[in-house]
């Protein structure tokens, strides 16, 4: 029988050091938060987002902490604006082992009276930015023969409720995204996993919160209790980022207290 890595080995399996991480929508929120457990384990970031302001804002704090990070604006829905934000990032920057594909937004509107509008941006930015950037991503990681994509899926990938029928259609399609890159990538060493939060405070949950019948609701639903705090989708994030993963591929990691086995 193997033994247990000792401490030090187990530090290495995780570890982050020499690892460059590109994190969409990494501006504020859960991006933000994930970029900095990635800094904490060792690796040098660059950050996201479509707002100038927040980005700058975000990539001096992480700098103003230590780390290493720099910036590239664009929007991550639009296919020219990820080939002109990406243009040149090998050369300027680095090689990009780490790809979080995290930008998503919320357009809830009951099923019936939804705009096209409100289904498609949802869809553009919840699933088909992460086609666009891992596409202009990953060929650079397979002439290396490696690297780590993770997809921000939901619990929502795999249930609904009303009035977020365009999110769990773009979480549902990003699941499968998922495991296709999984399956035409893993061959080249590129290991492409889901990390699927479930009810976490975030400015985009912010609303319902503080909705008293939403928050029982979910406490009564989720086995733990709670809601999440970004920080505790960290861990799973770095594993899935690291060594420690290396044979695990199309996989979705859920965070959520135990809500999905729950009835």
């Amino acid at each position: 029988m193997p033994h247990p890595p000792t401490t030090a080995a187990g530090s290495v399996l995780f570890s982050l050091e020499g690892r460059r991480a590109l994190i969409t929508g990494s501006g504020q929120g859960i991006g933000l938060t994930l970029a900095r457990g990635f800094a904490i384990a060792g690796a040098s970031l660059v950050l996201n987002d479509r707002d100038p302001a927040r980005l700058a804002q975000a990539v001096v704090q992480l700098q103003g902490e230590g780390f290493s990070a720099v910036g590239r604006c664009f929007d991550v829905a639009r296919a020219d604006a990820v080939e002109a934000g990406l243009a040149g990032l090998e050369t300027e920057v680095g090689p990009v082992d780490i790809l979080v594909n995290n930008a998503g937004i919320h357009a809830r509107a009951p099923l019936e009276s939804m705009s096209r509008e409100a289904w498609q941006s949802v869809l553009e930015v919840n699933l088909t930015s992460a086609f666009l950037v891992s596409r202009a991503i990953a060929p650079g990681m397979i002439r290396r023969g490696a690297g780590k994509i993770i997809n921000l899926c939901s619990l929502n990938s795999e249930i609904s409720r009303p009035t977020i029928a365009n999110y769990a259609a773009a979480k549902g399609g990003l699941k499968m995204l998922t495991r296709a890159m999984a399956v035409e990538w893993g061959p080249h060493n590129l290991q492409t996993n889901g990390l699927g939060p479930g009810y976490i405070r975030t400015a985009m949950t912010g609303a319902l919160t503080v909705d008293p019948a939403f928050d029982r609701t979910i406490r009564a639903r989720t086995p733990a209790g709670r809601w999440g705090e970004s920080g505790e989708l960290v861990g799973a994030a770095v594993f899935l980022a690291s060594r420690a993963s290396d044979f695990v591929n199309g996989q979705i990691v859920s965070v959520d207290g135990g809500l999905l086995a729950a009835l």
